[in-house]
């Protein structure tokens, strides 16, 4: 099979099992996913989710936080990981999107990691799910699923499944395919003790195929 009839085969699983995926972070505005995306590095979406209620309530919009202390945004989100440098960030981000972007938030991917806080896999959510550009955002899971599946090959970073991921979906499922990957990570093939045996891409998958040799 090659690399390209395995994409072919998995979307299709996909498309017909799962037509229907988007991000599990609770937002109403791009203001919101914003915050909740940056808030989630390192961090489970459960907890983001948790500590978005009151911080909204407090911060409803990028002016208001952009007038917040550092200090204060700290209370609100002590509670996930590497709060003090997130409260920076989103102090940081607020200030440049009021300053910079008259408080909108951009839809470049380039332009987005001029915000603090802001990389590339954030840009990319950002871009994808408010926007729906095809941009690939590449965390734990995606990076986990692909390389088992068989998607990527000899992908040592991010930015290199980003490539190889992008180049064989079409553009228009770049933004689904972004959430199925981390779905199927979260939910099936998990870290350590992956789901295969009720997978159902497990006949298209290298890792299930290498393994099922293993114990022959």
């Amino acid at each position: 099979m090659t690399r390209k009839e395995r994409f072919e085969k998995i979307i299709d699983y996909f498309k017909e099992h799962q037509p229907f995926a988007e991000t599990e972070l609770h937002y109403t505005t791009p203001y919101e996913l914003l915050v909740a995306v940056i808030l989630s590095a390192q961090c489970t979406d459960k907890r983001v989710n948790v500590i978005t209620v009151p911080f909204f309530e407090q911060y409803p919009d990028v002016e208001a936080l952009s007038k917040a202390e550092v200090s204060d945004i700290f209370e609100l989100i002590k509670s996930c990981s590497y709060p003090n440098n997130k409260a920076k960030h989103l102090s940081g981000m607020a200030k440049m999107l009021v300053s910079e972007f008259d408080g909108k938030v951009p839809s470049d991917v380039q332009t987005l990691q001029k915000l603090p806080g802001v990389g590339r896999k954030t840009a990319n959510v950002i871009a994808s799910v408010i926007f729906n550009k095809p941009a690939m955002a590449v965390d734990t899971h995606v990076f986990r699923v692909a390389k088992r599946l068989g998607l990527t090959v000899n992908a040592k970073t991010p930015l290199e499944t980003e490539k190889q991921l992008v180049r064989y979906i079409p553009d228009e499922l770049i933004p689904l395919a972004h959430h199925w990957l981390i779905l199927h990570g979260r939910y099936v093939c998990l870290a350590r003790t992956p789901r295969c045996e009720s997978c159902g891409l497990k006949s298209w998958c290298k890792f299930y195929q290498q393994n099922n040799r293993n114990k022959q």
